[in-house]
C-alpha cells in the first residue's frame, strides 16, 4: 500500500479550479488574513510553484514569496493579478448580518 503525504494529496487536489475555488472560499470564510495568504499559497504551489506563478503574473519572485507570506499585504491589483492565473476570480456572496 502507497501512502501519499497530506501535502501531496492537497497539491493534487487544489489543481482543480473548482477545488481550488472552495478551498480559498472556506479560507475567507474565517475571516482571517493570514489563512487566506497560506490558503493562497497552497492554491499556487499546486499550479507550478511561486516562481512559475511569479513568471505567469509578471512579477518578481521575491515579491510573489513576501505577497504570500503570512504577513503579506498584497494590494486589491495584485491579488487579481494572481487569480487570473490560476482560473479564479474574486466573487462576494451574501451572508446574515448582526443586528446592531
Amino acid at each position: 500500500m502507497t501512502i501519499k503525504s497530506y501535502d501531496d494529496f492537497l497539491v493534487n487536489q487544489l489543481r482543480d479550479p473548482e477545488l481550488a475555488a472552495e478551498y480559498l472560499t472556506a479560507a475567507a470564510e474565517d475571516g482571517s488574513a493570514e489563512l487566506l495568504l497560506i490558503a493562497l499559497r497552497n492554491v499556487a504551489e499546486a499550479h507550478g510553484g511561486l516562481g512559475v506563478l511569479a513568471g505567469i503574473a509578471n512579477l518578481n519572485r521575491q515579491s510573489m514569496y513576501k505577497i504570500l507570506s503570512p504577513d503579506g499585504n498584497p494590494t486589491l491589483t495584485t491579488l487579481f493579478t494572481l487569480l487570473g492565473p490560476l482560473g479564479l476570480q474574486l466573487a462576494f456572496t451574501s451572508r446574515e448580518r448582526e443586528v446592531v
